[in-house]
Parts: structure tokens; C-alpha cells; sequence
């Protein structure tokens, strides 16, 4: 039988059972209740109605309340008969009474009165007592039947638990201990079960796996060797260094090119915990640093390491992959060690320096044939030289413009090369912030007025001395004015605020423009981007060079935007030791 159709046929057995006792319970508490509700609402009534018909008696029917009393519970029995013969005996009691009325003092209608009474009563009496015998065979019913099926269903889920749990369990335990054979590779296990149910079908499933992992484990050694050996030939021609660590850092591969810029041998490494090899070699140590100090992975910026290989200094990006896989028959992830690898970057390094010098030297020769090109343009606008004629006027004004543009795109290229070179020292001192700001406005109220956009400032007294690059903290705060009047409608207003927050002064620019689309917000401080679609001038590169200037001096510049209502650029300056200065702007 299969194991399905058990567990259906006792759950099922059990089910009705216990559906036939609830069922038999129901019906036999309600006829209980039915019967004491009779007892209850019709004699017991009766009973209680002839007592105070005899109170009234005997109190004297000649007073007024008592009266009252007779008259209300003849009444109220009048209306509640519910036995044979009872009617006839209400009316008896209903005639003496009104004969009693009308002559109270005859003891003979007195007595006749009384019997009528005692005789409804013991009527009622005889009928409790007769339904009360029908509730007592009742509640013997119930008790035999519920009893009966009680023991049925005892009887019933006592031999389901005998004998389901384990013809269930023992199965299954046989089948986890011939798994658990099987995942240490004694793939000869086999497992018996007679029967033609679920685990004779498991079982026979079983034990073709069984054979077949056997047969696969005699026929796949070689193959497994060969593609072993045809995987370590691979990683020792590739030309980059890899290093291979186990899940507790030893290593168990290192190929040709790791073992010639660390100038190991392979014989002194395989095995080895790589922290021991690292305690006589400095680039193995660089190497694996950031496996074992966290913080120094998260914290310090990837640079390009620079090894002596080839003859020359070389220059490698580092990556340490780790391997994970969630081994058979299990559900979480598991290292199982890592790679080291070393990418050559040196051609790519060097086409950057040949890159940056071409800039740094074409910027700087650029540099002195347009500022003469502007100070002969601004000649010729003296008058002093010679008048000139609109046409002539405008395109002097066309000129200057080109140049003063020229200019600034070759001071932010030259800039950009400083930064790419190394060759940019800051230069920090203890400054005002109000120099700061001040320096930004007059650079940048010309073309603040030219829009006929407002500076508003908001400049608390007392500001403390901050930490800082006077010369290239003022540019970027000019840098990011000028962004911010380009990008701000004419007639409208910046909002250009320093202030305070514990030991840091933070400086803001805000202004009420179109904004920054939220999917460019991530991009703006990239080189050479620019929002698509936007039609002001401009590199690309002033709020990259702003954002290295920055990092340079240990903080960032932060920016927030709702597009199409403006966009709010920040950074902050540690504060200085010294006391606050008194003056502003």
C-alpha cells in the first residue's frame, strides 16, 4: 500500500470519527437542554404561580393586595397549561375562586379552593418528575454513544501512532545514513526496502545513483587530473601575476610572473600561510593588507602599485577575488579561498603621462598668446588709441569674450594636469571665511549683474578662522558661483551661506534654477560630463577639479537638487584652534 493512501485512509478514519463525536455531542446537549427548558419554562412556572395563590389564601383574600396576588397568577396559569387534564383543573379553581370572592367567609369553598391549588401543583410535580426521567435516560444515551465513539477514536489515532511515525521514520532514517555514506564517497552503499510504496521506488532511485557515482568515481579520476594539470599550465603562461589562497590563506598556487616580481621560489611558498611569507616580503605584504585590516580597504583610495618588472618601474591595479560556492546539498555560501590578482596597467600609464604632459604643455603655451590676444583686444577698445566704429566695437567685445573663455579653459586644463601629475602642493593655512566668500563675489558680480541675478549672503558674526587652501578654496567657491548663475534664470536669486556645526564650517550655494535631473546626479562631478541637453558653455571639468581640491584637503563637496526648482552645492573646513574673528563682509 502506498504510504499516500495510509496517511489518507487513518487521518481520513480518524477525521470522521472525531466529525461523528462532535456531531453526537451537539445533538444529545441540545435534547438535554430542550427537555430541562421544558421543565424549567412550564411546570416550574405552575408550580411557582400555585405557591402564590396560596400565600394570597392564606394572607386573606379580603385585603386588596392579596386579592391582587390570586387574581394576577390565576392569570398568569391560565395561559401557561401545558399538561393533560390541567386546563380542567385551572377552570375548577377559576369557579371556586369566584364563588370565594362573593362569599369569603364559606370555609367549604375555602377548602375546595385549596385542593384545586394542590392539585394543580402535584400534576406538575408528576410531570417534572416524568421529564426528569426522560433527561436522566437522555444524558445515559449520550454518555454511552459519546463514550462509544470516544473510545473508537482513542482506539484509532492509538494505533496510528504505533504504527505511522514509523513506517514513515525508519525508511527515511535508513535512507539519511546511506546518504551520508554516500557524501563520504562510499559510493558501494545500497539501500533495501520491500514493499511497492513511495520508499521501494525512493530506495530503487537510490541505488542506481549509488552505481552510477561509483562507476563515475573509477572512470573521471584521469579526466579530473588532466584538466587539473591543463588549468595550472594555463595560470602559469597568463602574463599577469595570480596568487591563489585556500579558506585559511595558505597558498596553493602562485604562477610564473607573481613568483618573478616577488622573487620567490615556488618550493617556498606552496602550503604556506601567506601572513608568514609576508613577514620577509614587502610586496606580498602591500598585497594582502587589505585582507586583514578592513578599515584600511574601505578607507584608503585603490592606487596603481608600482613594482619593478620588465626591466623597468611598472605600474599594476590590484584585485582580490573571492570565491564562494554553496557546496551540494547545502543552502549557504561558503569561501573557499581567494585570488590575488595583478593587472599590468603599465602601457595605459604611460599613455596617461604622455596625456597629461601634452595638456600641461599645450595649456601653458596657450596661456601667453591669449592674454596678449586680450590685452591687444583691449587696446584697440581705448579710445584714447582711436575711435572705432559699433561693427568694429562688436567684434573687439566678440574677441575678448572668446579669449576670456580660451583662458579659462586652459587654466582648468593646466589645473587638471597639476592634479593628474602630482605636481600640485596645498598650501594650508589658518583663513577667513569672509575672504573666502568674498573673494567668490567679486569674481562673479559682474556676471551676476550682467543676468541681473541677486547675491544674497547670509553670514553669521563671529565666524572661526578655518584650516584650509585660501587661494584654491576661494576658486572653488567662485567655481561653484559661477555654476550657479549660469544655471539660474535672469531676475532671480543665489543664496550664497557659511555657518557653523561643531568643529566644522560649512559654506553653501543655492540657487533657484532648473536643477539636476536625478539620474545625472551621481555623473555631475565626472570628467568632461556634462548634463545633455544643456546649452551653457563649459568643459566639464570645473566641478571635477573643485571635487579634487577638496579631497585634497581632507573633505568633499556634497550636492543636492529638486529638478526644476534649483540645486544646493556644499562643503566644509575644519575649524582652527585659534579665537573667532570679528569682522564680515
Amino acid at each position: 500500500m502506498k504510504t499516500k493512501l495510509k496517511l489518507s485512509i487513518g487521518i481520513g478514519l480518524l477525521f470522521v470519527m472525531i466529525v461523528l463525536l462532535t456531531a453526537l455531542g451537539i445533538f444529545y446537549i441540545n435534547k438535554l437542554s430542550t427537555d430541562s427548558k421544558n421543565i424549567l419554562v412550564a411546570n416550574y412556572n405552575t408550580i411557582d404561580y400555585s405557591r402564590n395563590m396560596e400565600i394570597a389564601l392564606n394572607n386573606g383574600i379580603e385585603h386588596k393586595n392579596n386579592l391582587q396576588l390570586f387574581l394576577s397568577s390565576i392569570q398568569k396559569q391560565q395561559k401557561n397549561v401545558t399538561e393533560m387534564g390541567e386546563k380542567e383543573l385551572t377552570d375548577t379553581l377559576s369557579n371556586h375562586f369566584q364563588q370565594l370572592i362573593s362569599n369569603p367567609e364559606d370555609s367549604i369553598l375555602l377548602k375546595q379552593t385549596r385542593n384545586d391549588i394542590s392539585n394543580i401543583m402535584l400534576l406538575n410535580m408528576q410531570a417534572i418528575q416524568r421529564k426528569s426521567n426522560i433527561a436522566n435516560l437522555t444524558a445515559q444515551k449520550s454518555v454511552f454513544w459519546i463514550t462509544l465513539s470516544g473510545t473508537i477514536c482513542f482506539l484509532v489515532a492509538f494505533v496510528m501512532f504505533v504504527n505511522l511515525p514509523g513506517s514513515i521514520a525508519n525508511p527515511i532514517r535508513e535512507l539519511t545514513d546511506s546518504i551520508k555514506q554516500i557524501a563520504a564517497q562510499n559510493y558501494s552503499q545500497r539501500v533495501h526496502f520491500s514493499g511497492h510504496d513511495e520508499f521501494a521506488e525512493l530506495a530503487s532511485s537510490f541505488n542506481t545513483m549509488a552505481e552510477k557515482l561509483e562507476e563515475y568515481q573509477l572512470s573521471n579520476l584521469d579526466k579530473l587530473m588532466i584538466a587539473k594539470k591543463r588549468i595550472e599550465t594555463l595560470i602559469d603562461n597568463l602574463k599577469d601575476p595570480i596568487i591563489g589562497l585556500d579558506d585559511a590563506k595558505r597558498v596553493i598556487f602562485m604562477n610564473n610572473t607573481a613568483l618573478q616580481i616577488t622573487g620567490l621560489k615556488d618550493e617556498a611558498v606552496m602550503g604556506k600561510f601567506i601572513q608568514d611569507i609576508a613577514v620577509k616580503n614587502d610586496l606580498i605584504r602591500n598585497l594582502i593588507q587589505e585582507m586583514f585590516v578592513e578599515s584600511v580597504s574601505q578607507m584608503v583610495k585603490k592606487q596603481p602599485i608600482k613594482i619593478y618588472a620588465d626591466g623597468k618601474e611598472s605600474y599594476f591595479e590590484k584585485e582580490i577575488i573571492p570565491i564562494r560556492i554553496v557546496p551540494t546539498g547545502e543552502t549557504k555560501e561558503k569561501l573557499i579561498g581567494n585570488v590575488i590578482l595583478l593587472q599590468n596597467i603599465t602601457p595605459y600609464k604611460e599613455l596617461d603621462f604622455a596625456k597629461t604632459n601634452f595638456i600641461a604643455t599645450i595649456s601653458h603655451e596657450l596661456k601667453t598668446p591669449l592674454s596678449s590676444i586680450q590685452l591687444s583686444a583691449s587696446l584697440l577698445n581705448n579710445k584714447q588709441l582711436g575711435s572705432v566704429n559699433q561693427e568694429q566695437a562688436d567684434l573687439i567685445e566678440s574677441i575678448q569674450e572668446d579669449t576670456t573663455r580660451l583662458l579659462k579653459i586652459t587654466g582648468e586644463l593646466l589645473k587638471l594636469s597639476q592634479l593628474e601629475s602630482g605636481t600640485i602642493e596645498l598650501a594650508i593655512i589658518e583663513c577667513s571665511p569672509y575672504d573666502i566668500v568674498q573673494y567668490a563675489i567679486e569674481v562673479n558680480q559682474k556676471l551676476a549683474t550682467q543676468k541681473n541675478i541677486q547675491l544674497n549672503l547670509q553670514l553669521p558674526q563671529n565666524l572661526p578662522l578655518v584650516l584650509a587652501d585660501k587661494e584654491r578654496t576661494s576658486w572653488v567657491l567662485s567655481n561653484l558661483v559661477s555654476n550657479a548663475i549660469r544655471y539660474s534664470y535672469e531676475n532671480s536669486a543665489i543664496e550664497i551661506s557659511v555657518q557653523q556645526i561643531n568643529h566644522k564650517v560649512q559654506f553653501y550655494v543655492q540657487d533657484f534654477g532648473v536643477g539636476i535631473a536625478p539620474q545625472y546626479l551621481h555623473k555631475i562631478f565626472d570628467r568632461y560630463f556634462r548634463v545633455p541637453g544643456n546649452r551653457s558653455e563649459g568643459t566639464g571639468l570645473g566641478l571635477s577639479i573643485c571635487k579634487e581640491f577638496m579631497e585634497a584637503q581632507g573633505s568633499t563637496i556634497h550636492v543636492g537638487s529638486d529638478f526644476g526648482s534649483g540645486s544646493t552645492f556644499s562643503f566644509e573646513l575644519p575649524v582652527s584652534d585659534n579665537t573667532n574673528i570679528e569682522n564680515s563682509l
